[in-house]
């Protein structure tokens, strides 16, 4: 039953489910009457027995299998959550609750819009989630993984059937990142019939009201599936409204059981009106308050793919897709810090000038992969190759003169821009791993990865000579890694790996804001390497997967201060210094029958990281400063989510508690803020949110949320770019109620 209960008698037609009954109560008392005549005790009058009624608890987490498709996944750190068994605020997308069962997932809250997946894990940077090689259904959707590498791309959590999570040790299959994979599964076409419709409706509070709706089947040998979303909220704080929308078209062909071709074109657009930094003291005194009510935020995303998959023979896939990433991003902003109104001037009676900035977006890739079992003294085992070749165009065109007006526009007003940057890519890779089966018990896993390629800087600026900034950066180096999984029994196995990994430099890293700011022409990619080891596994009514991790990087980037020849102090952005985040990260749930039709569930998804910078020095004012043993940016010590889940019938009630221990916002580790709000420490916080699921059938469902129920005022970050310096507060106490409908 869609609701995650599933009755053996439910699976039978009416007719041969009175015959299965019958069967059944005829085999118990011939039983009895049989274990009376065995124990010789005086013979036993029949009585009419009640049928068994057997019940399933259908899992929210799993663990993806040793081998996927063309994937291997042996040996690694493992989630798939099924998103329509979650408790969750899907339309809202509050990433918390998505991920409550994957400890360690450190979310950052700016907005309660659902227009994106902020997360990060193991000390990584959480921007737009852009620390993760991130993919629908297989298919790259980073807007580009050298300049760019930001998920820009907003799927709705109603089109979407599964997320899959991969940690950095798979990164030789899947490339760049050292946050992992993130894969978004969404729902298939229907195949059980010519025509399929779901429609998702959602209300909520701060005026959200969202239309998800879906028509799939199939024809022949033919498959479609088609969905779109729209959605709007005036948001929790004011000036804050967005507008999304978002569609889908995917076509399939299977002129044989051996082949299917897949063409697919996704697109996700929304406008956001930004309402400004805060600084502390506001913060304190109304955490809904706006510093602006001009600045507006828009990316509008087009992933067009073609996938052919192939299954020579029953030992052999081959998948080949060719997809790109198309679309811009653009921006109308009085960026300023929180302390800086933006008021009508008194001699001109106008606004300031907005600053006008517009990415465009052509990034494009093939990748080739094909997987082969073999046999090994009796046993199979698996390898994986392929190649990724990638090409790549961001145009940057930066600090235009915009308008003085109030409304979204994009309109200069001196026809040029002192940013005009193409950041041009061409890269191959070339990988191989085999998973090599030694025991019953114990399968072994290496592999390889060759990055071939480089990206070039032209364009200009007009604030600096255009031949002084770095024209080349090469991405060139082998990548190597192993990893081991040992199965105890049939339930529980141990694993352990260890991969490199690198992130490239992207286009903000490299670009001088000013002429008193020089690149390193010698720049080069942060490279380094995860390691993970852990035991996961099931007993009677407990699952758990506890695991140890350590994650390095070396050269990362930053800025350092120096003096030319006439004393003026000079900014020289370049690769800076390492770190190294470890830790434990625990799940660990029980799952309770306490009758025939109901059930409770416990969890705990709890994580302790010490990540810290080693051999690091940045700049501080006009100087450098040491700041090895200091802790990284957006990395708390603790991070824990539990909840408790209650089922009866077809109606689930769930809460959730979610804590997360302070985190500094700057390298300096500074504590006290500054007038501004762009540095000091980000509090610890803790939040309740409640869920009630109730599947009244197979067709219809409802859903009510109650998110942050104890109205906690908190934030979770002190960004100092995008969308502005200073404290960008999270949502209080909302509810939303979505219904469900599936004929």
């Amino acid at each position: 039953m869609p609701d995650g209960t599933v009755r053996t008698t439910d699976r039978l037609p009416k007719g041969q489910r009175i015959v299965w009954l019958a069967t059944m109560r005829s085999f118990f008392l011939c039983a009895a009457y049989a274990l009376s005549l065995f124990c010789g005790a005086q013979t036993l009058v029949p009585d009419t027995l009640t049928p068994a009624i057997v019940e399933s608890v259908r899992p929210d987490i799993a663990r993806l299998p040793a081998v996927q498709d063309t994937w291997i996944m042996s040996g690694r750190k493992t989630e798939a959550i099924d998103v329509d068994a979650r408790d969750a605020a899907l339309t809202e997308k509050y990433a918390r609750q998505i991920f409550a069962k994957v400890p360690g997932i450190f979310v950052y809250d700016m907005d309660g819009t659902g227009n994106q997946l902020n997360i990060a894990a193991r000390g990584l940077d959480p921007h737009r989630s852009w620390e993760f090689n991130i993919r629908k259904d297989g298919v790259l959707t980073n807007t580009d993984m050298y300049g760019y590498p930001a998920s820009h791309y907003n799927a709705p959590m109603e089109a979407v059937a599964r997320i899959e999570l991969v940690r950095g040790t798979g990164s030789l299959q899947y490339g760049a990142q050292f946050g992992g994979l993130l894969n978004l599964v969404t729902k298939g076409p229907d195949t059980a019939r010519a025509f399929a419709f779901e429609s998702v409706n959602t209300v909520g509070s701060f005026g959200l009201l969202s239309t998800f709706n879906r028509a799939s089947g199939l024809i022949g040998k033919w498959t479609y599936n088609i969905w779109m979303q729209r959605k709007g909220s005036d948001g929790y704080r004011d000036n804050a409204r967005s507008d999304s929308q978002a569609q889908n078209i995917t076509i399939g062909f299977a002129p044989s059981r051996a082949l299917d071709l897949v063409l697919e074109w996704t697109r996700s657009d929304y406008v956001v009106r930004l309402p400004g930094p805060l600084n502390d003291s506001m913060f304190r005194a109304d955490p809904r308050a706006s510093t602006r009510s001009r600045n507006y935020y828009e990316p509008d995303i087009h992933v067009p793919s073609f996938t052919v998959k192939w299954r020579p023979s029953a030992r052999t896939q081959l998948r080949w897709t060719t997809s790109a990433v198309l679309g811009a991003r653009y921006s109308t902003l009085f960026d300023r810090p929180a302390t800086i109104a933006d008021a009508i001037d008194s001699t001109t009676l106008r606004y300031a000038a907005r600053q006008v900035d517009i990415d465009n977006f052509h990034s494009f890739t093939s990748e080739l992969r094909v997987r082969h079992d073999w046999t090994l003294n009796g046993r199979t085992s698996t390898w994986a190759a392929g190649a990724q070749l990638m090409r790549n165009d961001l145009n940057r065109r930066q600090m235009g003169k915009g308008t003085t007006g109030s409304e979204y526009d994009l309109t200069l007003t001196v026809p040029s821009w002192r940013r005009d940057l193409h950041y041009r890519t061409e890269n191959i890779a070339f990988f191989a791993e085999s998973r090599w089966s030694m025991t019953d018990r114990l399968a072994v896993v290496t592999g390889a990865r060759l990055e071939l390629g480089s990206t070039e800087l032209g364009g200009r600026t007009t604030y600096y000579p255009g031949d002084e900034l770095p024209t080349t950066i090469a991405h060139r180096f082998p990548l190597f890694g192993a990893s081991a999984e040992y199965r105890f029994n049939g339930t529980t196995n141990a694993y352990a790996g260890w991969s490199q990994a690198y992130r490239p430099v992207v286009l903000k890293d490299i670009i001088p804001a000013s002429v008193f700011e020089s690149t390193d022409k010698d720049l080069k990619d942060v490279t380094g390497h995860n390691a993970e080891a852990g035991v996961r596994g099931t007993w009677k009514a407990l699952r758990w997967d506890v695991s140890v991790f350590q994650l390095v990087q070396r050269d990362r980037l930053g800025t350092l201060a120096s003096e030319d020849s006439a004393g003026n102090v000079l900014v020289r952005r370049t690769n800076t210094g390492d770190s190294r985040a470890r830790g434990v990260e625990c799940f660990v749930q029980a799952d309770i029958r306490i009758a025939p039709h109901t059930a409770v569930s416990l969890f705990t998804s709890t994580a302790w990281m010490d990540a810290r910078y080693l051999d690091a020095m940045i700049r501080s004012g006009n100087g450098n400063t040491d700041i090895s043993g200091n802790n990284l940016e957006c990395a708390p010590e603790w991070t824990s989510r539990s909840g408790i889940t209650l089922r009866y019938h077809n109606v689930r009630i769930s809460a959730l508690f979610s804590h997360v221990s302070e985190t500094f916002a700057d390298a300096l580790n500074t504590r006290e803020p500054n007038a501004s709000g762009t540095v000091g420490l980000v509090p610890a916080y803790s939040l309740l949110d409640l869920n009630v699921t109730w599947m009244l059938n197979s067709r219809l469902e409802f859903r009510a949320n109650l998110n942050n129920a104890l109205d906690e005022r908190y934030f979770t970050k002190r960004p100092q770019f995008y969308p502005g310096p200073g404290i960008w507060p999270s949502d209080g106490r909302g509810w939303s109620v979505s219904v469900a409908l599936r004929v």
